[in-house]
This record gives structure tokens, C-alpha cells and sequence, in this order.
């Protein structure tokens, strides 16, 4: 079999890595160089890499982060009682696989969305699927998908989602609505998924954040009792690197 035929099966099937590092070994004449096990071992590798890179594309492009962020860009050098050691535990997927929550606290600036996509990018890393939303454009999209009759796909589609962020919880108040909007996603997402909220608002307050004291128990109940807390404090961010620059 020639190689032009090799090649042209590979474009058919789609193995683009195999494809891609078939050829470059070809240009750099390193074909005589491998044995039989080395080349394919070499092929596969480079499929499963190609694969893997272009999946982890996709789930980033579907989770629409607010930020293109990392945990490797986190600076722990900033004074906002960001806790190290935690953060590293999060690094890895168990907290996922569990379906553990996370609560990130602090006032404006402090890196609380930040933190939120950086987590949201490390589960795409792993695989998981990941979903950003602002909180008021999340209900107000939930609204018009009420009137016109596409709620019930909109809930499906989030409670589908691995990990489900939450950003700027409780800045614009609650109206009867979107309280039994956020219900029914706490309940559909309780014990199957993962969820991150951030808010400028400590979480004691929430209850009255969140008004109508019978929804709003039931909803923090869902939230607030095994999720892991992040409490950040100090000035904002953005003044510091600001003052720096300056």
C-alpha cells in the first residue's frame, strides 16, 4: 500500500493527529527511524492528543466564560485570603465527580469571577461539561423562554451541564419568577451536578436577598450546607494592578 492511499483513508476516517503526525514524520524522513510499535504507538498518541485538544475547543466554546482564565494564572500574592492549599485541592476533578458546590465571596474587583472561570476552564480540562451565566441575563433569558414556550429545553439544557456557574448572585433583586426559577435549578442540579455561584453578598444574607423566607430556605438548603467556601477580601484587584501600572 503507498502512502498517498494511507493518506486518503486517514482523511476519510477523520484522523486528523494521525493524519497530521503521519505527515510530518514523512517530511522529516523519519519513517526508517521508528519500529512497526513506535510508529503506531506514535500515530495513536497523536490522534488521542488531536482529539482530546479539539474536544476541550468545543467545551470551552459551548461554556461561554465571562474570562479566558486559569488556575495557573491565579497570583497568590494579592492579600484577599485566598486560601493556596484549597485551591489546589480544587484543581483536581473529585469535587466534580461528587457533585459538590463551591461559594465564592467578596466584595467588587476581589477576582471572584475570575476564580469562577478559571474553576469552569479546569473542569473542561477534565472533560466535564461547564455552563457560565450571569445570574440577571440568566433570568432574563429564562423569562422570554417562558413566553415563548422554550422553558422547559432551556432547564433541561443546564441541569445536563457537569458544572453550572452562577456569576454575580444577588446583585439585581429577585422577583417571584426568577425565585422559582433558581428552585428549580438548585433541585434539578441537588446531587447531580456541580454548581459555582459568586456573589459580592455574604451568604448570610442571601435568605434575605432571595425574599419569600419558603422558597428561599429551600433553595439555600440546596446550596449552602456542603458547598466549599471561598471567602475573599481586600480592595479590588483591578486597583491594585491599576496603582502598579501607575
Amino acid at each position: 500500500m503507498n502512502n498517498e492511499a494511507t493518506i486518503g483513508k486517514m482523511q476519510k476516517m477523520k484522523l486528523y493527529g494521525m493524519l497530521r503526525a503521519f505527515n510530518q514524520s514523512l517530511e522529516a524522513g523519519m519513517m526508517d527511524k521508528f519500529t512497526a510499535d513506535e510508529l503506531l504507538g506514535h500515530l495513536i498518541d497523536a490522534e488521542w492528543d488531536d482529539r482530546h485538544n479539539r474536544r476541550l475547543q468545543r467545551l470551552i466554546k459551548a461554556a461561554k466564560f465571562r474570562y479566558q482564565a486559569s488556575l495557573e494564572e491565579i497570583d497568590f500574592k494579592l492579600d484577599r485570603g485566598l486560601d493556596k492549599n484549597m485551591l489546589l485541592r480544587l484543581s483536581s476533578s473529585s469535587w466534580i465527580e461528587k457533585r459538590r458546590d463551591i461559594i465564592i465571596t467578596g466584595p467588587t474587583g476581589v477576582g471572584k469571577s475570575f476564580l469562577a472561570s478559571a474553576l469552569g476552564f479546569q473542569g473542561c480540562m477534565y472533560g466535564f461539561r461547564v455552563l457560565y451565566f450571569n445570574c440577571s441575563k440568566l433570568f432574563s433569558q429564562l423569562r422570554l423562554s417562558k413566553a415563548d414556550g422554550t422553558y422547559n429545553k432551556e432547564l433541561d439544557r443546564i441541569q445536563k451541564q457537569e458544572m453550572l456557574i452562577l456569576d454575580d448572585f444577588g446583585l439585581h433583586p429577585f422577583d417571584t419568577q426568577s425565585r422559582l426559577s433558581l428552585l428549580e435549578i438548585m433541585e434539578d442540579r441537588h446531587g447531580r451536578g456541580s454548581t459555582v455561584i459568586s456573589s459580592q453578598f455574604p451568604v448570610k444574607s442571601w435568605h434575605e436577598i432571595i425574599g419569600e423566607p419558603t422558597i428561599a430556605d429551600a433553595i439555600c438548603d440546596r446550596i449552602i450546607h456542603s458547598a466549599y467556601r471561598i471567602e475573599l477580601k481586600g480592595e479590588s484587584v483591578r486597583k491594585k494592578y491599576a496603582k502598579k501600572l501607575t
